[in-house]
C-alpha cells in the first residue's frame, strides 16, 4: 500500500514547527484535515505497565498493525515523527489502522502534535516501584534493554551491580523519568479530560477485557466485550514474546528500602498534580 504524496505533504514534511512544537497556520489546518482520513490507536504507556500485552490484544481486536511512530527507539523517550503519520494518512504504511505503543511524555511539543492530529492517547496508572522492579529485572537480563535505555545511558555493568547499587540506580536515574511522565500526562488529563484515557493497573488485573474495551472506545474503536476477551486470549497465548513479567502488585517492596520509598515520595511532591494519585503511584 503506497502513499500518494502531493505538494502539501512535501511542504509539511520539510516545515519545522515552532520551538514549542506548535504548527504554523496553514500547516496546522492541512494536518488536521488529513488526520480525519484514517484512525490512530496510541498507547502512551510507561515501560512495564502492561503496554506491550495490551497493544498486542488491541491489534487483534481492531485488525491493526503495529507501527513505530518515533524517529528511532534508542533512548526510549519517544517523540512522534511527522513523516510516518503523513505517509499513513495518505494511504501508506499499512492496510488497517495504525496501532502504536510509545514510551513518551506529554511534553508541550508532543501535546501539540497529538492535538493537531486528533489523536486521543491511552495511559496506564501503576505503582512506580512495581514498574521499576519489573524494569530492573529486564535490564539485568537483557543487553538489548540496557542498550535501548530510558532517557539515560544504562551502564553495561548494571547486570553485575549489587542489589543495593541496582536499587540506587533505579531510584536515582530511572525514577525521575517516571515521575515526569505521570506529571505531564496527568496535567494534560486535568486540562483536557476527554483527550486522555487513564486506565488503572489494579482494574486491568481484575478485568482486562473491560480495560481494553474502555481503551478502544476512547479512541473510537468500539468493540464488544466478547471481541476484547478473544483478543486478550490470543495475546496471552503469545505472552512469552511480549516481555511479559509478573504483573504482580506490591512487588516493589521486595526491591526498594524505606529510604528509596521516601526519595520517590519526595520526587512526587514537587508536582502538585500528582498529590491525588500518590497512593496509587507509590
Amino acid at each position: 500500500m503506497g502513499a500518494i504524496l502531493d505538494g502539501n505533504a512535501v511542504t509539511a514534511v520539510f516545515t519545522q514547527p515552532r520551538t514549542d512544537g506548535a504548527f504554523p497556520s496553514g500547516l496546522a489546518e492541512y494536518l488536521n484535515a488529513i488526520s480525519l482520513r484514517r484512525p490512530v490507536l496510541l498507547f502512551a504507556f510507561a515501560p512495564k505497565a502492561a503496554g506491550t500485552f495490551l497493544r498486542s490484544a488491541a491489534i487483534d481486536a481492531v485488525g491493526g498493525q503495529l507501527v513505530r511512530i518515533s524517529h528511532a527507539l534508542g533512548g526510549r523517550d519517544a517523540q512522534p515523527y511527522l513523516p510516518v503519520f503523513i505517509n499513513y494518512y495518505l494511504g501508506g504504511m499499512c492496510d488497517g489502522p495504525l496501532v502504536a505503543h510509545a514510551h513518551m511524555q506529554a511534553l508541550p511539543a508532543n501535546r501539540h502534535f497529538l492535538e493537531i492530529l486528533g489523536i486521543r492517547p491511552i495511559i496506564m496508572l501503576r505503582s512506580i516501584p512495581d514498574m521499576l522492579a519489573s524494569y530492573w529485572d529486564m535490564l539485568a537480563q537483557s543487553a538489548q534493554a540496557r542498550a535501548e535505555g530510558l532517557n539515560c545511558v544504562i551502564p553495561e555493568a548494571f547486570a553485575d551491580f549489587s542489589s543495593a547499587r541496582k536499587a540506587d540506580f533505579m531510584i536515582d536515574m530511572i525514577a525521575p523519568w517516571y515521575v515526569s511522565y505521570f506529571a505531564t500526562w496527568l496535567a494534560y488529563k486535568k486540562e483536557d479530560p476527554q483527550d486522555v484515557c487513564t486506565l488503572h493497573f489494579a482494574d486491568f488485573v481484575k478485568d482486562p477485557a473491560a480495560a481494553l474495551e474502555t481503551a478502544l472506545k476512547h479512541a473510537e474503536f468500539s468493540r464488544t466485550r466478547a471481541q476484547c476477551q478473544h483478543a486478550l486470549d490470543s495475546a496471552w497465548d503469545g505472552r512469552g514474546e511480549l516481555r511479559f513479567n509478573k504483573g504482580t502488585e506490591g512487588r516493589g517492596r521486595e526491591y526498594f528500602s524505606s529510604a528509596h520509598w521516601d526519595r520517590l515520595a519526595r520526587m512526587l511532591s514537587f508536582h502538585p498534580v500528582l498529590a491525588e494519585y500518590a497512593a496509587e503511584l507509590l
